[in-house]
């Protein structure tokens, strides 16, 4: 993962996931907001496991770059075996990839077997995910002290935002506002991965004073003194500050546009539903007048077929 692309294509899986759980969120609530009840992945009209297979795909790339493609021996291990000290991080990245690959088999499962746990057991599944995910991050074994730490720092905090909502959404299944932070949580994590990708590894956005180092076969950024590296660290907060501002914005704006939308559905649908409920009644009336009138018709023949009866 320490490269442009190795930030980048996580990236963009978690920007994608996010987003898409986004969008059928507000569309669940908006569609019925009385009975709405999260859920932890969304199935697709062709292929039921789409979400699901994406996960288990993206995941096994990632263990595949980093312990079998990136490494310039083609695997992560020692002349004697054991684990260098600059493939640790090589580990740990498989480690959080293999995580996420057993949320998503996992969760497979239980939904084929149909369990009455199959809500709780998956959410669980998808906290522990998130909770492996923060670990690792906050004991990764690269650097703590530069403006990759500081990155890292912050993406932290938005991981914990993904694995406080996962397990709150275990006691309160229809609380929509937990799944829409959640939501924006992932899209916040791709998004802040794409961004890490560029900025620690294009060297025209290196701040300044600093610089791109080779150091153990990795590429790290280094800052010539404290000032410089104190510099590139607000800078840091600042973008984590304004991409907060513009996650904010742009997942209200599309919870306002998509329940609007839907919300018109909804009204069309609900109209549609009166004017068909008042045909039907339109008929059964009808077919009560018919049938009172040959009741009254009936009575009728009676009673002129009597009098002929009393005259004769």
């Amino acid at each position: 993962m320490g490269t442009l692309v190795g930030h980048v294509a996580p990236g963009f899986a978690f920007l994608a996931l996010g987003l898409w759980h986004l969008l059928n969120h507000i569309k669940l609530h908006s569609l019925r907001p009385n009975s709405y009840t999260s859920a932890p992945w969304f199935p697709t009209s062709r292929i039921k496991y789409l979400e699901l297979y994406m996960i288990m795909l993206g995941s096994f790339l990632s263990m595949a770059m980093e312990l079998v493609i990136g490494p310039e021996k083609h695997q992560p291990f020692d002349t004697d075996g054991t684990i260098p000290p600059n493939h640790l991080h090589n580990f740990e990245h498989a480690t959080i990839s293999l995580t996420f690959f057993t949320y998503a088999a996992l969760s497979i499962v239980l939904d084929k077997t149909c369990s009455k746990l199959q809500y709780g057991l998956t959410q669980f599944l998808g906290a522990i995910a998130f909770g492996q995910q923060f670990l690792l991050f906050h004991l990764h074994s690269a650097d703590h002290m530069g403006i990759e730490g500081q990155y890292h720092l912050l993406l932290q905090i938005v991981v914990l935002v993904s694995l406080i909502t996962t397990l709150l959404g275990i006691g309160y299944p229809k609380s929509f506002l937990v799944s829409f932070v959640r939501s924006a949580s992932i899209f916040f994590q791709g998004a802040w991965f794409i961004l890490m990708g560029y900025m620690l590894w294009t060297p025209s956005l290196i701040p300044k004073g600093c610089f791109i180092n080779s150091e153990e076969g990795h590429q790290v950024v280094r800052c010539h003194g404290a000032e410089a590296l104190h510099r590139a660290k607000s800078l840091v907060n600042l973008q984590f500050s304004w991409f907060l501002i513009g996650v904010t914005i742009f997942s209200v704006s599309l919870y306002l546009v998509l329940d609007k939308f839907y919300g018109d559905q909804k009204v069309e649908y609900s109209s549609l539903t009166r004017e068909e409920d008042e045909d039907s009644d339109d008929v059964e009336s009808q077919k009560e007048h018919k049938l009172d009138e040959s009741k009254s018709f009936i009575a009728m023949g009676k009673k002129v077929f009597a009098s002929v009866d009393m005259e004769r």
